[in-house]
């Protein structure tokens, strides 16, 4: 099972930190991968890591402003974002899949999250 959280209300120009917290497993052999969807949209991909590796990838559109982490401690995945754009307005989900390969499909993720809302406003 996986629980997000962190969401909320930011003006542009402000961050958020999304937290991607597992349960009933444990991240280490796990590729996770954060995805947002905005209304009349498809899900797109934004990051994702190897959490054992810690190797990540992010899309064209956050790279330089987001950064995925991991607290394997904590069995825990973060998404950092800063330097918010109201383009950025979406309801944020992490997803989890066996393995070790890092791609942004929504199709080769199997478990996921039930997502937070991120809105970026003035």
């Amino acid at each position: 099972q996986l629980v997000e959280s962190g969401g909320g209300l930011v003006q542009p120009g402000g961050s958020l930190r999304l937290s991607c917290a597992a349960s009933r497993f444990t991240l280490d052999y796990y590729a996770i991968g954060w995805f947002r969807q905005a209304p009349g949209k498809e899900r797109e991909g934004v990051s994702c890591i190897i959490s054992s590796y810690g190797s990540t990838y992010y899309a064209d559109s956050v790279k330089g402003r987001f950064t995925i982490s991991r607290d394997n401690a904590e069995n825990t995945i973060y998404l950092q974002m800063n330097s918010l754009k109201p383009e950025d307005t979406a309801v944020y989900y992490c997803a989890a899949v066996t393995g070790r390969v890092c791609n942004l499909s929504v199709l080769a993720y199997d478990s996921w999250g039930q997502g937070t809302q991120v809105t970026v406003s003035s």
